[in-house]
């Protein structure tokens, strides 16, 4: 009974983990999503790792100056009201199509923008402590003008 016990233990301990799994190599995306119900958006937007580093970009390449906790009317992409079902190809697709003078499609790597656009579907999502406690611990990380880039 007790040898049962540890079994289930260790298994469910391992299957906690799945949304933190991350994947380096071949699968990093090289692409925009083809789509709405492109196979490669489940492992982005369900996994809290994918997420989270979407939020380090989000700050890194300043878009939190404008579009973070603050921000004036639709551009806070964290209030509640923006949450309007825009799936995953469109968001990935607005986040260069916003500014084409930033040409953020040159200067953001395929995969930090499937990360940032996780994150960005994910904000509406997150209380106010959690944003706070996000930008907290960012506040020595550099952004926007001051990032030159992934070495």
């Amino acid at each position: 009974m007790r040898r049962t016990q540890c079994f289930s233990a260790i298994l469910l301990g391992l299957a906690g983990c799945s949304q933190e799994a991350r994947q380096i190599g071949p699968t990093i995306p090289q692409t925009p999503p083809a789509g709405n119900d492109d196979a490669r958006i489940p492992a982005y937007q369900g996994n809290v790792y994918q997420i989270a580093q979407g939020g380090r970009y989000f700050t890194w390449y300043g878009c939190s100056g404008c579009h973070g906790d603050g921000a004036p009317g639709y551009l806070n992409l964290a209030r509640p009201d923006r949450r309007r079902g825009a799936g995953f190809a469109q968001v990935y697709a607005a986040i260069p199509g916003a500014h084409p003078a930033a040409r953020y499609d040159a200067t953001i790597p395929v995969e930090q923008l499937w990360q940032i656009t996780a994150y960005v579907r994910d904000l509406p999502l997150h209380t106010p402590e959690k944003r706070s406690r996000l930008a907290s611990d960012q506040r020595a990380e550099p952004s926007g003008s001051a990032w030159s880039g992934p070495q």
